[in-house]
């Protein structure tokens, strides 16, 4: 690959449902971001292929449930929008409605979430503020808690984005042409009216997009997105932009299973006939494919190399901006440290089969970075009672835990393995591997492709001891599995028992 090339995917990592804007010289991504807190994360561009993340719009879902572990719920398909020298964020929460926070500043405040319209299964909100003055919101539904499935509705806006006016319409009905028709993005372009939306299913679905002389319609449809011959599975479900020289580029995800939807990058260009024409072509009615290598968009200098930050030294005893709670932070577990990350030992969730790992709130995690890498970390068991541990977990429906626990008054490496079941029942395991002379200790994980992870510990100055046999990592509720660090205690009670990170370190090998 030159240097004047780029290849997909440009994040080989869960960004879902992928929205993009324009703003000047700027781009700025969400995704969705489900239960993990802080929530919506805002990545940052200047060429479109290299990006950091700069933000999250808020910290935690101030909803009735939220501080508690909500697998696959929280927040869904966001759409970002630039209107009114402001940044607008609009998402919804699959059980309780749709909600807008706005920003004059992408890297500062955001406002709070504000409910646009409460209602269950109306999901993938799109705002549109049209030329003349109109404001407008589409949306999709969730059929698991609306019954309706394969639509898209319609609702008048008030201009300042806060509610809804008057009684929706279905402008489409893709029960026939367009099933799991959702995730509407909303534009306007010479005259017309576009919305780019997927189709399909997940896995192996396309990206199609309607067009009208109206808001209001008729619709029409066209596919223009498909898999063709290469193994971009189900490439749909993104937004565009357009450069100031007319190049124009889309970002959409593809499900990569364990690795979650990870986001390319298509041209895109504008055909004769008013349709968009995305990737290569691959047929004569519109279709293109996804391109794996092409030349990067010409008017935007290129930037150094860089993905989403991965690797945490820890200042001033602060996770950075890849980390999330599996729920709505609570104040005891970080505490205040000086370039060491201290979390407090916290209890399993108590409940009726919630006491396993599955459902601890106070997991740390960030995205598996790559196809293959390896993360690593040091830590320092302060432990204040029995069952005190921290350490290493690879997170999904499956996952493991290498532990360093305090027992009777001795050290030790814990190995946790569990698994959701088919049933909704969590089957854990825990096996004592070795002692340890101290309360200090590395732990690594090696993850090849396929999610094989190979977990390895040494003492200070020894070498690494492997942990047979390896584990293979699983996917979450909607999201791909995840890597990070964990502090608890395996005792009831509450503890006062900390365990101090002292960094955290990727590497990427494949």
């Amino acid at each position: 690959m030159t240097q004047s090339e780029y290849q997909n995917p440009i994040l080989c990592a869960d960004y879902s449902d992928p929205d993009i804007v324009r703003v000047g010289d700027d781009f700025f991504m969400v995704s969705s971001s489900f239960n993990h807190m802080p929530a919506l994360p805002i990545l940052h561009s200047t060429d479109l292929v290299n990006w950091q993340i700069i933000n999250h719009v808020f910290d935690a879902l101030p909803l009735p449930g939220y501080d508690e572990y909500q697998p696959g719920k929280g927040v869904w398909a966001p759409s970002i929008r630039w209107h009114d020298d402001k940044l607008w964020v609009f998402f919804s929460t699959p059980d309780e409605g749709i909600f807008m926070c706005q920003t004059d500043d992408p890297w500062g405040q955001w406002s709070a979430p504000h409910c646009v319209q409460p209602a269950k299964g109306w999901i993938d909100p799109c705002p549109f503020w049209d030329d003349n003055g109109d404001a407008w919101l589409v949306h999709a539904f969730a059929h698991s808690r609306s019954g309706i499935k394969h639509k898209l509705q319609l609702f008048a806006m008030s201009p300042d984005g806060t509610s809804l006016l008057g009684e929706g319409r279905i402008i489409y009905d893709g029960s026939c042409d367009q099933p799991t028709l959702e995730g509407p993005k909303v534009y306007k372009r010479g005259g017309w009216y576009y919305i780019f939306a997927p189709a399909g299913s997940v896995e192996t679905g396309w990206e199609t997009v309607l067009r009208a002389s109206s808001m209001t319609g008729p619709w029409e449809a066209r596919n223009v997105l498909f898999q063709g011959d290469t193994p971009v599975n189900g490439p749909h479900q993104g937004g565009w932009v357009e450069l100031d020289d007319g190049e124009c580029w889309f970002v959409h995800f593809q499900d990569a299973h364990l690795y979650g939807r990870i986001v390319h990058l298509q041209p895109m260009r504008w055909e004769q006939d008013g349709w968009p024409r995305i990737g290569e072509p691959m047929g004569d009615e519109g279709e293109g494919q996804p391109v794996m290598r092409w030349a990067r968009p010409t008017s935007l200098p290129p930037s150094p190399r860089c993905l989403p930050q991965t690797d945490d030294s820890f200042a001033h005893g602060v996770p950075g901006l890849q980390w999330q709670w599996q729920a709505n932070p609570h104040a005891d577990w970080l505490l205040p440290g000086n370039d060491r990350l201290n979390l407090r030992c916290c209890p399993l969730p108590q409940g009726e089969d919630k006491g396993n790992f599955y459902w601890l709130p106070n997991l740390l995690l960030q995205k598996f970075p790559a196809w293959q890498f390896i993360a690593r970390t040091s830590l320092t068991l302060n432990a204040a009672k029995n069952g005190d541990a921290g350490g290493l977990v690879i997170y999904g429906e499956r996952y493991a835990a290498l532990l360093l626990e305090k027992r009777d008054g001795q050290h030790q490496l814990l190995w946790v393995t569990g698994w959701m079941s088919d049933a909704g029942i969590v089957r854990e395991s825990r096996q004592v591997i070795a002692p340890l002379n101290v309360g200090t200790c590395e732990l690594r994980v090696s993850v090849t492709r396929g999610g094989i992870c190979r977990f390895a510990w040494r003492e200070p100055e020894e070498n690494w001891q492997s942990v047979t046999p390896p584990f293979a990592a699983g996917k979450g509720k909607w999201v791909g599995a995840k890597v990070g660090l964990v502090a608890l205690t395996l005792e009831a009670a509450a503890s006062q028992g900390i365990c101090g990170f002292d960094y955290f370190a990727t590497d990427i090998t494949g």
